[in-house]
């Protein structure tokens, strides 16, 4: 199974086709462990300054990060972080992360990897129609709290992330009988990340589930 990873992002602003460019970055591991493996770095902007409306979201000051390491530095740490084992990328709100992802690398002759991306936003949009889709939104959905957030920031939203991910699809609530997993794992080489199966929950009720979500390894004793 691949390693899934959430990622956030905090930038000098929200327009990356005007010049704004990720000012901190985070990757959580998304497992039943305690202590979950986390990369997080600040990054320089390469002389772009941060937006007033930016900094009243994250509080990363331009002093902060004159001095952090660049962007093409930033990127070999967290690809060495993912590693090479078909990582699969979780964020909330991929159309926004994303792009500041490609165009740095551009900048630097790269190309972004072409990691699975399964975005949350998205999910949630199809699974809670009519209701408030944000980070914070589903935190309180899932009960997550968020008493110690002040501002925004990559390592704690990431985090975050990692919560209501695990709460989301590996809280329990699927029948893990021997037919439900075959069928899974007869689905699962032909559905894509943000595909579904259905799967009977312990109510009697069918749910839909990302095809991988069963296999998600409960913590050690």
């Amino acid at each position: 199974m691949p390693r899934l990873y959430a990622y956030d992002s905090e930038t000098t602003g929200l327009h990356v086709v005007d010049g704004d460019r990720i000012i901190e970055v985070a990757l959580v591991e998304i497992t039943r462990s305690p202590n979950p493996r986390s990369f997080h770095s600040y990054v320089n902007p390469d002389g772009r300054q941060v937006h007033p409306e930016a900094l009243a979201v994250h509080g990363i000051t331009d002093e902060m990060v004159a001095d952090a390491p660049t962007f093409e530095d930033v990127l070999e740490q967290m690809l060495d972080f993912i590693g090479d084992d078909e990582p699969e990328i979780i964020i909330h709100n991929a159309a926004f992360d994303v792009p500041f992802l490609e165009t740095g690398c551009a900048e630097i002759n790269r190309a972004w990897p072409d990691f699975k991306i399964i975005d949350t936003l998205k999910l949630a949009a199809r699974h809670f129609p009519g209701r408030r889709h944000s980070l914070d939104a589903l935190c309180g959905h899932f009960r997550i709290d968020l008493t110690s957030r002040t501002k925004h920031g990559a390592l704690v939203d990431a985090s975050l992330l990692a919560q209501v991910y695990l709460a989301w699809f590996g809280q329990g609530g699927l029948d893990l009988t021997a037919q439900s997993v075959t069928q899974v794992a007869e689905d699962i080489s032909n559905l894509g990340a943000l595909n579904t199966v259905l799967v009977n929950n312990p109510n009697g009720l069918v749910s839909t589930f990302p095809a991988w979500a069963p296999f998600l390894a409960p913590a050690a004793a």
